[in-house]
């Protein structure tokens, strides 16, 4: 067993406060939106050798594969660890995105890399060669747009809010007149891209619908507090403050909003459209950093990359059921091969839990202290505290600490039982 230290990325729209109080330290001072913990080479986290010096995790599972990610996940996946764990903490909304397939992915890495774009370009679409399946657990209340909401509710609120232009004695601006328009024709898909196509091409007409929505609603106008669709509309003013002229604004009408309470999971495969609002939540994905933007950004937006690449299916909310195992852990297995989660909680006075493994694994703890009890020795971690643990070292108990002044609470990340 290896504890890690991780990179913090200080992304603008992450919150100053919110990982620092999760893990029991003192804030940095800066935005601090993701704690990264894995082998990712833009950013692997740093493993503590027994002789105290550090080695990249990347390095460390490249020096054995076989021994540290185990012949089920290595036949799976190769030589590299499958997943990524993060703590990611929004204060303000991340750009709406879509992750491409493993298919496109391989495509455009390759295409980039044969065209000689630096990987460090802002123009940059494929960062690495993976998809990047990914889902979201809520430690916070947590909100995001999420998919393209059926057409149906779409329509109904695209109705109300051309109503409340009515009342208000304003015009429906044209742009959302012609969103209801092609929503309404026969083949949804093809309903789904024509408006979104509409409204990502931007332009003055797109601008001055955004103006004006954001507008009424911004003035009450009439009652919006009291509608059904009072989140999406407040969305739609306070992403138009953030990004006054900026597509994704509209975008947001067509996609499902979600507010998680904690403890509540969302799963996003690839060419899901999505954007994080405000929360923080552990986040679990296919080791990548691949992001094609489409909006609430300053970044590089390529919009025929991106329409190449988004699903226009409308779904409703991709919700991850919970599981309960008979000792209590808590499990969140998404319809991906690459990871699953666990939370366990201990109190002091407990018996030791077993973690469930596939392969290699990586475990936080966010509560307590905690001892981690392998065949091959042990770790004890404190709050903040993580650890990598290679597929050799199996079975894996959890030990509470005893006197402890608080439980001790665990996330772990490990392959699901492959097919």
């Amino acid at each position: 067993m290896y504890s890690l230290t991780n990179v913090l990325r200080p992304y603008a729209w992450g919150s100053t406060t919110a990982i620092a109080q999760l893990l029991g330290r003192e804030p940095s001072g800066s935005p601090e939106a993701e704690l990264w913990l894995g082998a990712h080479p833009d950013s692997p986290s740093q493993a503590v050798l027994p002789d105290g010096t550090a080695m990249a995790l990347d390095a460390l599972i490249q020096a054995d594969p076989e021994a540290a990610l185990g012949s089920v996940a290595q036949s799976a996946f190769g030589d590299k660890l499958p997943f990524l764990l993060k703590i990611l903490a929004a204060e303000q909304p991340l750009s709406l995105q879509v992750h491409p397939t493993q298919e496109q992915a391989r495509a455009g890495f390759a295409a980039e890399e044969a065209a000689g774009v630096p990987r460090t370009a802002a123009e940059r679409n494929y960062k690495d060669d993976n998809h990047k399946p990914e889902m979201i657990l809520a430690l916070t209340h947590f909100a995001a747009l999420c998919g393209f909401r059926p057409i149906a509710g779409t329509l109904s609120l695209l109705e109300d809010l051309a109503s409340r232009f009515e009342e208000a004695g304003e015009p429906e601006p044209s742009v959302l007149a012609e969103v209801r328009h092609l929503l309404a024709g026969e083949d949804e898909r093809a309903a789904l891209r024509a408006a979104f196509e509409l409204l990502i091409s931007g332009g003055t007409a797109v601008e001055a619908a955004t103006a004006a929505t954001a507008a009424l609603l911004r003035s009450g106008a009439p009652h919006s507090a009291d509608s059904q669709y009072a989140a999406e509309l407040s969305t739609v003013v306070s992403l138009q403050e953030l990004y006054p002229t900026d597509p994704g604004v509209l975008i947001s009408l067509l996609l499902n909003r979600v507010s998680l309470s904690p403890g509540e999971a969302i799963y996003l495969p690839a060419g899901n459209i999505h954007a994080y609002l405000r929360g923080m939540g552990v986040e679990v994905m296919a080791s990548s950093d691949n992001v094609l933007r489409g909006g609430l950004t300053a970044k590089y937006v390529d919009v025929p990359e991106l329409m190449k690449t988004v699903d226009f299916a409308a779904q409703p909310v991709p919700l991850i059921a919970e599981q309960t195992t008979e000792l209590g852990q808590q499990l969140w297995t998404p319809p991906f091969r690459e990871f699953a989660l666990q939370r366990a909680e201990l109190r002091p006075d407990d018996g030791p839990v077993p973690l469930a493994q596939n392969g290699p694994l990586l475990l936080i703890a966010v509560s307590g202290s905690v001892l981690l009890d392998s065949p091959r020795g042990d770790l004890r971690l404190e709050r903040g505290g993580s650890a990598f643990i290679p597929a050799y070292e199996s079975p894996i108990l959890l030990h509470p600490v005893s006197g402890a002044a608080e439980n001790a609470v665990v996330f772990a990340v490990t392959i699901p039982p492959q097919p």
